[in-house]
């Protein structure tokens, strides 16, 4: 049994294709009768950092104080589910050309230094190693990897960051004008994906 962590930041409960699609996508898989499935929905907030979380962050972790501890409590908890999954589901809605603001908070809460990648000699490495993600970007009129789509590749370098390098984008784009064929597409290719193995 595989365990997958779908994290969805559509601001949209309902009516979202990024949450409708991520949930095919993940049926495809495998679905959560043969996978455990967490799901952390960013529509409930995710802070941003502010200067108490930083100045716990460079604390070493040994010499911080219970507030300190607290402050970093949500960011261990982030990092731990990244941690137990074997695959990860990104619903992307693209917001004004980009990642939504709840994805971005979640970025920062997990890109920690010494627990998701550390600096070395010749740069820094991810830790999290030998997992997979998909990427499922939806968008209303950017086409997905154009010059003017800056959501695609934040999220592929953000997760080569942390040490997943192997990344798959099923994209649903140009919504507003094209979303039968766009739709269509995108359920095509999640037809594609061969289930994780029992």
């Amino acid at each position: 049994m595989a365990h997958i962590l779908s994290v969805q930041s559509s601001a949209r409960r309902q009516g979202s294709h990024s949450r409708a699609l991520s949930a095919e996508l993940i049926e495809a898989l495998g679905g959560s009768a043969a996978n455990t499935v967490t799901v952390r929905d960013l529509a409930e907030p995710v802070p941003q950092l502010d200067e108490r979380w930083l100045g716990a962050n460079w604390t070493p972790a040994d010499e911080r104080d219970t507030a300190q501890a607290r402050a970093l409590a949500l960011s261990d908890t982030l990092i731990a589910e990244l941690e137990a999954a074997d695959l990860v589901v990104i619903g992307v809605p693209v917001y004004n050309f980009a990642v939504p603001a709840a994805l971005k908070a979640w970025v920062d809460q997990i890109a920690r230094a010494g627990r998701t990648f550390r600096y070395t000699e010749e740069g820094p490495r991810g830790l999290l190693e030998g997992k997979k993600a998909y990427l499922v970007v939806t968008s209303g009129g950017v086409s997905v990897d154009s010059a003017v789509d800056f959501a695609t590749p934040y999220m592929r370098h953000v997760l080569s960051f942390v040490g997943i390098t192997d990344v798959e984008v099923i994209a649903a784009d140009r919504l507003v004008r094209s979303a039968p064929e766009s739709l269509e597409a995108a359920r095509n290719a999640i037809g594609s994906v061969e289930p994780l193995a029992a």
